[in-house]
């Protein structure tokens, strides 16, 4: 089974990553995937000079802040550079996906912001989304990332809205509590579905 696990910028879905590679759950971090095809050398840091020119580049290395603040601000720019990253990490995505096949994995989780609009949610069997509110989603953007107020709303609004995604969600994470409180969520469906055991059912077995 592949669970495509999603949710909004900075809603907390390392939080909820952290649980299933707790239980040797395989997680493919697409956030992860995504640094890499941009790494200094690479193809894909090639495509970006020949797109967007000196403007992104400081002493001939990619500055990802200043690519960061071009995209977020115009979606015809960050078009431009997900058409350049997006078969790039796709192609990277499968290629893990038959990794952990071959191993015989019951389950893979699949950690992308833009499970949607990237179209990897059609890769997957099912769909987890972290939730947490508007206010929280903007103040821990802001933390995490060191933004200004006006900065981290408009990568939030790059993205599909949380609450679409949600619509669209098999099963919704609530992390606006604790990350106990999360896990605890996370562990429930685990048992559900039969990919982990409780002591409880060890002990019956």
């Amino acid at each position: 089974m592949i669970l495509g696990l999603t949710g909004g910028i900075a809603t907390g879905k390392s939080t909820v990553s952290a649980v299933f590679r707790e239980f040797d759950i395989p997680v493919i971090d697409a956030d992860a995937i995504a640094h890499s095809v941009l790494a200094p050398g690479s193809d894909g840091v090639d495509q970006v000079w020949e797109a967007f020119g000196d403007r992104v580049f400081e002493a001939g290395q990619l500055n990802r802040k200043a690519l960061g603040h071009i995209v977020f601000n115009d979606a015809d720019e960050l078009k431009r550079l997900t058409d350049i990253t997006g078969p790039l990490i796709s192609a990277a995505i499968k290629a893990a996906v038959s990794t952990y096949r071959r191993k015989h994995a019951n389950l893979v989780v699949l950690d992308a912001p833009t499970l949607f609009e990237a179209g990897y949610a059609a890769k997957t069997n099912e769909i987890m989304v972290v939730k947490i509110s508007v206010a929280q989603q903007l103040q821990r953007l802001m933390a995490r990332d060191d933004l200004s107020e006006d900065q981290a709303e408009s990568r939030i609004k790059s993205q599909l809205p949380l609450q679409n995604k949600i619509e669209k969600a098999d099963v919704v994470i609530d992390n606006s509590g604790s990350v106990e409180t999360t896990r605890v969520q996370v562990v429930e469906w685990l048992d559900k579905m039969g990919f982990i055991k409780t002591p409880a059912e060890d002990s019956a077995g």
